[in-house]
């Protein structure tokens, strides 16, 4: 039986998503605790990798197990509380979902929402989930240059250099700034992101904020594929959400 499970966590004390050799991870944490409740080793495949020091609010899974799990609301409930009683305070599953055998978390996803956090004030209650960046920013420039990311489909400017990418085209959907108080938000929806990519994008996106580069120099770096700026910090960047 085929399961899909939504998480969030705090991706601080984490080397990504991604299980690895001496390094503490989201999936390793998730795995061994899933692998000790149903008494044999239990993989789990994501939806997608997040980078060291990356949060996410609405992250999902899938694994298989070779006996069900009760299917009752519950049951699923109490299986969802047993894991988190097992699981760092800094990881916590939120849902628990019987599918088809073949449903898949990684490619059945039609679109993926990341959102990061620039905090203009330093905001203690914040440190772990913000980029405290005190410098005037232009929020109209910045939006108008977010803007003319949907124009595009190719974004190797903002790939990672030496990613194993089979492509560098994404259809991005939506991406825009919001401002509330001291806080800026910059929320991205495509079909699929590029390793590095949005925090790629914020960096240049600031940029632009600050008045080092112009919009239509911000589409230039895009149209042709040439080096961007600074990568903003990992963790100001949270998965927020998984479409399917």
């Amino acid at each position: 039986m085929r399961y899909f499970l939504t998480l969030s966590y705090l991706g601080t004390a984490y080397h990504g998503w991604q299980r690895q050799p001496g390094a503490p991870s989201v999936q390793g944490a998730v795995e061994d605790v899933l692998s000790r409740l149903l008494g044999a080793p239990t993989p789990v495949v994501g939806c997608g990798r997040t980078d060291t020091g990356v949060h996410a609010r609405r992250y999902v899974c899938h694994f298989d197990v070779a006996s069900v799990i009760p299917n009752e609301r519950s049951d699923l409930d109490s299986f969802l509380y047993h894991a988190n009683a097992m699981l760092p305070a800094d990881i916590a599953l939120v849902d628990l979902q019987p599918v088809a055998d073949d449903a898949h978390a990684r490619f059945d996803a039609l679109e993926r929402e990341y959102t990061y956090v620039i905090s203009t004030s330093k905001d203690p209650f914040r440190v772990l989930t913000s980029w405290h960046y005190s410098v005037p920013l232009d929020v109209g420039a910045m939006n108008v240059a977010a803007a003319r990311l949907l124009e595009h489909r190719d974004f190797t400017s903002f790939a990672k250099l030496g990613s194993d990418n089979r492509t560098n085209i994404c259809d991005v959907g939506y991406a825009g700034w919001s401002e509330e108080g001291h806080i800026l938000s910059f929320t991205i929806r495509a079909d699929r992101f590029l390793r590095n990519m949005v925090r790629a994008i914020v960096g240049t996106l600031v940029d632009v904020g600050r008045g080092k580069l112009t919009v239509e120099q911000f589409e230039t770096i895009i149209a042709c594929r040439t080096l961007t700026s600074a990568t903003a910090p990992a963790h100001g960047l949270t998965l927020s959400g998984v479409r399917y």
